[in-house]
């Protein structure tokens, strides 16, 4: 036996721990195709956006790992003032808006597939901040501005997102392409390189399989 020693430490309830405790079982839910348009479901809570495709090269690496393309949360308060938000469906009208961004980028939509979990806003922020820290999403990362919303009338000649300048094509007005997109492709392919080399340092395990949901299938 060692000359010296210190059991380990374990806090089940604190906020790391519980982060990791939402992520595992985030993981255990089904992808959900996202070819067709999403059934309407009530309540908020977190989900993340998988490549799952074979056309698009840059993301290639990802499609059959559990690494998100980006991850976020919808929730039911706002988180300025406190207040509820009075939509009845803040996850089911972010995943629209998302399903219409991947279209409108002239990506396939038949390509990506979602995952969603309904929970308290406290326990969704939680979850959001550890597929985040963990996984570090391309679309969170180094290509941002995928879950921006169109612009008021005061701001939406600022300037083109790094999402929107590989991924052209959304409804809404840019002050122009400012960033160069072979150097933002190069940049994402090395993190995405990065991210599959870390993919089993992570604190909670991996699904060995995972579930693909087909809403329309019947």
């Amino acid at each position: 036996m060692p000359s010296e020693y210190t059991p380990a430490s374990f806090d089940p309830l604190s906020t790391e721990q519980i982060a990791v405790t939402i992520c595992e079982n985030f993981e255990r839910q089904p992808l959900v195709s996202m070819t067709h348009e999403i059934p309407r479901f009530e309540g908020s809570g977190l989900y993340a956006l998988y490549y799952r495709g074979t056309s698009v090269h840059l993301y290639l690496p990802l499609a059959n790992l559990q690494i998100p393309v980006y991850a976020g949360q919808a929730l039911s308060s706002n988180s300025a003032t406190g207040e509820r938000v009075r939509e009845r469906f803040p996850l089911h009208s972010r995943l629209k808006q998302h399903r219409l961004s991947i279209m409108e980028g002239g990506l396939s939509i038949a390509e990506f597939r979602f995952r969603a979990l309904l929970m308290p806003d406290v326990h969704a922020d939680l979850g959001e901040n550890g597929l985040r820290v963990g996984y570090q999403p391309i679309w969170n990362s180094k290509l941002k501005g995928f879950g921006s919303k169109e612009q008021g009338s005061t701001t939406r000649q600022s300037k083109k997102s790094k999402w929107d300048t590989v991924h052209d094509g959304r409804r809404r007005t840019h002050g122009g392409v400012v960033h160069d997109i072979e150097a933002l492709i190069t940049e994402a392919k090395a993190h995405i390189e990065q991210q599959v080399s870390n993919y089993y340092s992570l604190p909670w395990p991996h699904p060995t399989s995972e579930m693909f949901l087909d809403l329309d299938a019947s």
